[in-house]
């Protein structure tokens, strides 16, 4: 069965928001239902109109990307997020993931990189690129508040080998979906056992433990 998703983009730039807009609309199985022009209105047109995704700007007067991300994931039924910048990777980029965003794309990706990272993420991956996670794991290096690698070691020795199998292929960028046909399991079985990962990791979502993979240099084969 096709997706048949409905979208929400937020972009305070009236042109850049009717250009995603025609974009996301020519995509098969997505359906721009809804456009808003900050924080405040985004909640407002997700609470009237059946969102299963949002692509939401970063940079946005009154209320920027990443409270709108914590705003919008509040909701009984909150929609995936992917956050867009032309600013590339940065602290706010950061605080929207760790704030629940699915995933970071800038402004100049092109068409067939769009519909990739779009399925992706409905079909439970994360978008985590390469110059994110390295500008992820530097960031905590550098923070006092950084899990000690003792620690960090400890927690890992909670998962069996199926869920540290699972957590590679997370740090991988695999969505549920894949990671179900690369170890030929029910996508409600991944599902479950994401969510214990995440448990007994104390992380609060996958993004997160895309970054633990990546610590550990932990590689889905």
């Amino acid at each position: 069965m096709g997706l048949d998703v409905g979208v929400l983009v937020v972009d305070d730039q009236p042109i850049t928001r009717s250009g995603l807009t025609c974009i996301v609309n020519s995509l098969p199985g997505y359906t721009v239902v809804a456009e808003a022009g900050d924080g405040i209105e985004a909640v407002a047109r997700a609470r009237e109109h059946e969102v299963a995704l949002a692509l939401v700007d970063l940079r946005m007067p009154r209320v920027d990307g990443v409270e709108t991300t914590r705003r919008l994931l509040r909701a009984q039924q909150p929609p995936r997020i992917i956050v867009m910048t032309s600013f590339g990777v940065n602290d706010q980029a950061l605080e929207a993931l760790e704030a629940g965003a699915c995933g970071f794309l800038t402004k100049d990706v092109c068409l067939e990189e769009l519909h990739r990272a779009l399925d992706s993420v409905m079909h439970g991956g994360t978008l985590v690129s390469p110059d994110m996670l390295g500008y992820m794991v530097t960031r905590a290096a550098r923070s006092t508040a950084a899990v000690p690698a003792e620690r960090r070691a400890e927690l890992l020795a909670r998962l069996n080998e199926s869920e540290r199998h699972v957590l590679a292929l997370i740090g991988a960028g695999l969505s549920n979906a894949q990671i179900a046909d690369r170890l030929f399991l029910s996508v409600s079985s991944i599902k479950a056992r994401v969510s214990r990962l995440l448990q007994k990791l104390e992380l609060d979502n996958r993004t997160q433990a895309a970054v633990v993979a990546h610590e550990l240099d932990m590689l889905g084969d």
